[in-house]
């Protein structure tokens, strides 16, 4: 019942042309293949590790409108597929549905979790869950892109942190890394990292402390209509080089979020934030370069939701 990786992620849209070009033409990331259903349409991209399906049509309608752009599954491979949804329900999820003969279970909000088997997950590169037609690839990025995947930043309820690190402990073997209460200027917020047994999954889960007045996280809960993904963290080789080729590339950064390179007990990680390129202002993206580092310093965590409350407000 154990998770061993992230396949990748489906982000729903509702305009899939211009959050193609951004992830392709500012992000560096390859068109893969498309996908062709009856209510909607995906394209897979790819760089390093990373995989995104960015999906859009009047099938995902519902979430859209609840949610605005968004990731709304995030598929993972399991070293038995079926112990895992049963160990899923068991611990609490709902059954969403099937892609092909692939269990869908919920996770946190309207995000749910595709269960693919570890040793056939992907066939010459592609999710075995859809029907894709390849397109050509491109070449090879350069150094200094994105190799793979760091983490996954989630926003929870407050006084439902405690909830759902036991149910990625239950449902999927996670375990709990790190823990604790961060202060955000006059707030608070919780935060707890949870990890695969494989190493290979990080999930940051973060909620506003019940106890003191609706503030940041408060504010994103609300505008993000509930839980959901706040943001994707990527690995690069070599941030200097990386975040000069994304600013020519025309990422925009965070106001005010060229954070000290912080440090947690394997080594430093130097990162920088991308501003959301999404109409909800939710969802975003983060770049680290780990330097004998497996996570992040989770003093970070309260600095990083510091910037971002300062970087929406000073947009308005």
């Amino acid at each position: 019942m154990a998770v061993q990786d992230i396949a990748y992620f489906e982000l729903y849209t509702r305009d899939k042309v211009k959050t193609v070009d951004y992830f392709v033409s500012a992000m560096g990331f390859t068109r893969v293949a498309d996908c062709v259903e009856v209510d909607r349409s995906s394209v897979l991209l790819s760089q390093g590790g990373v995989r995104l399906l960015v999906t859009s049509g009047r099938g995902i309608w519902r979430f859209l409108e609840k949610h605005g752009d968004g990731i709304a599954d995030i598929a993972m491979t399991c070293d038995d597929v079926a112990a895992t949804r049963r160990a899923a329900l068991a611990a609490g999820a709902e059954p969403v549905g099937t892609l092909r003969e692939y269990p869908v279970v919920s996770g946190f909000g309207d995000v749910s979790h595709t269960l693919l088997p570890a040793n056939g997950g992907l066939v010459d590169g592609l999710p075995v869950c859809r029907r894709w037609t390849p397109t050509r690839m491109e070449p090879a990025a350069e150094a200094g892109r994105i190799t793979a995947l760091g983490h996954v930043a989630v926003c929870v309820n407050a006084g439902t942190l405690a909830q759902y690190a036991d149910f990625y402990r239950d449902a999927f073997g996670f375990s709990r890394h790190a823990g604790e209460c961060v202060a955000l200027g006059g707030q608070a917020m919780e935060a707890v990292v949870v990890r695969s047994a494989s190493e290979r999954v990080d999930i940051t889960l973060a909620a506003p402390d019940p106890g003191r007045d609706p503030g940041r996280l408060d504010a994103f809960l609300e505008r993000n209509g509930g839980p959901g993904v706040q943001h994707l963290a990527f690995l690069v080789e070599d941030i200097v080089p990386a975040v000069r080729e994304f600013r020519g590339r025309g990422i925009e950064e965070l106001r005010d979020a060229h954070l000290p390179a912080d440090r947690d007990e394997w080594g430093p990680l130097p990162q920088l934030f991308s501003r959301s390129p999404h109409e909800a202002d939710t969802l975003f993206f983060e770049l680290i370069q780990r330097r004998g580092s497996r996570a992040f310093g989770s003093a970070d965590i309260g600095a990083l939701y510091e910037a971002v409350e300062r970087d929406r407000l000073a947009s308005r």
